[in-house]
């Protein structure tokens, strides 16, 4: 169970909390936060200081004021922080990078996962994009909105800055006789009115070519989602800063499997270390239409090479006869094949930025006392093989450990 303290238990995102962590069974609101008296279906207090009841995570929707009365009693009190405000000067940066030296702190300028989604498409589009292309941000609020570029259309911009290799510097609406666009300006326009939630459109102007890239929120439940996401994330966090991206990366850390039934392991043992008698077994297998997969290849203090590779079942009399001729021309050499295995893939973007996940795959293998007897790697892809009589348990048991 997860208990929050709410700060701002009184405002518009307090109320929505309330609602949707009272129905929940792993998380609870223990105590609420807010200058203003009000009536909630848990105790409330004028200050994080005068609260006296223990829990685990502060969510803060209040203002960026407010941290330099609450984050210290949080730091004090060892509770993780979700901070959910925008408008953050350099002065409150500084005391959260301070803060995070001893608690985990999660900051984000929108708690929407949408939004953050968006951030990956515009790295994406910028990279291929280059310098080509003008980049304006419009951003939409309600008339009650304080603070002037939104946080989340600074948040996209600097995502975009990010991936270029020459900054822009950011212009804030244009005004003038002489306001003509500078090659290295990002313009960022900010329109206030009515109850609109929260609205961001980025748009690559090129030459006789528009690409718009757009989010639209339209209820503050997205931001109250996002927000109880990252009070789950963060309580199990070390100490540091923590954006909505690392999340999103544990959270995709393996979000498809895949079974591939029907293959052979193949190895050859003892061969000598001679790139010619390598090349030549890849050169007649790919001769006779082998198909290989998972090759690996590995190297023995004693001068020769251990090969292993999979193919599909159907080119297995076909392979084993093509090898015997290279295994009777040299010494030493041992074939072994191995029946009736699969080889199951796993794989995620957030894979490549997290470590710990091929640890996971294998002692879920480990504990349900499933071999694995071949495994390849990369970035964002694990593949291995296992016996087929054990691949329908190794698909349940991934599944159960990576929520998929």
């Amino acid at each position: 169970m997860v208990r929050v303290i709410l700060n701002g238990c009184g405002g518009r995102m307090g109320t929505v909390l309330t609602n949707l962590i009272g129905d929940m069974s792993d998380m609870k609101i223990v105590a609420g936060i807010d200058i203003v008296e009000v009536s909630r279906p848990y105790p409330t207090f004028a200050s994080l200081e005068a609260c006296t009841i223990d829990a685990d995570v502060v969510v803060d929707f209040t203002s960026p004021k407010t941290l330099h009365g609450f984050l210290p009693i949080a730091v004090a009190r060892k509770l993780g922080i979700v901070v959910a405000t925008t408008g953050l000067t350099q002065v409150e940066l500084d005391l959260l990078a301070q803060a995070s030296t001893e608690i985990a702190i999660f900051r984000s300028g929108n708690m929407s996962l949408g939004i953050n989604l968006v951030q990956q498409l515009l790295q994406s589009t910028t990279k291929v994009l280059g310098e080509r292309f003008d980049i304006e941000i419009i951003e939409k609020h309600h008339n009650l909105k304080k603070d002037s570029p939104s946080g989340t259309a600074l948040m996209l911009a600097d995502s975009i800055n990010a991936v270029r290799i020459k900054k822009m510097r950011y212009v804030c609406g244009r005004e003038g006789a002489d306001t003509l666009r500078k090659p290295d300006e990002l313009g960022i326009h900010s329109l206030r009115g009515g109850t609109i939630v929260g609205q961001h459109e980025v748009t690559f102007a090129g030459q006789d070519e528009i690409i718009s890239i757009g989010h639209q929120a339209f209820s503050r439940q997205v931001f109250a989602t996002g927000a109880i996401a990252a009070a789950a994330y963060i309580v199990r966090q070390k100490p540091g800063i923590y954006s909505m991206q690392d999340m999103i990366n544990e959270s995709s850390a393996v979000t498809t499997l895949y079974t591939y039934p029907e293959e052979v392991l193949v190895s050859l043992e003892d061969l000598p270390r001679d790139m010619s008698v390598i090349s030549h077994l890849y050169g007649v297998l790919a001769e006779n239409d082998v198909f290989i997969d998972m090759i690996s290849h590995t190297g023995a203090t004693n001068g020769h090479l251990s090969v292993s590779f999979t193919i599909n079942a159907k080119d297995r009399v076909k392979t084993e006869a093509l090898l015997r001729d290279l295994v009777s021309a040299h010494d030493g050499v041992h074939l072994g094949i191995v029946d009736n295995i699969t080889k199951l893939t796993v794989e995620g973007p957030g894979m490549e930025f997290q470590s710990g996940v091929a640890y996971r795959v294998f002692s879920c293998m480990a504990k349900a006392g499933i071999p694995i007897l071949a495994v390849t790697t990369s970035e964002s892809k694990i593949s291995y093989i296992s016996p087929t009589s054990d691949v329908d348990r190794a698909v349940a048991i991934i599944k159960e450990e990576f929520g998929i």
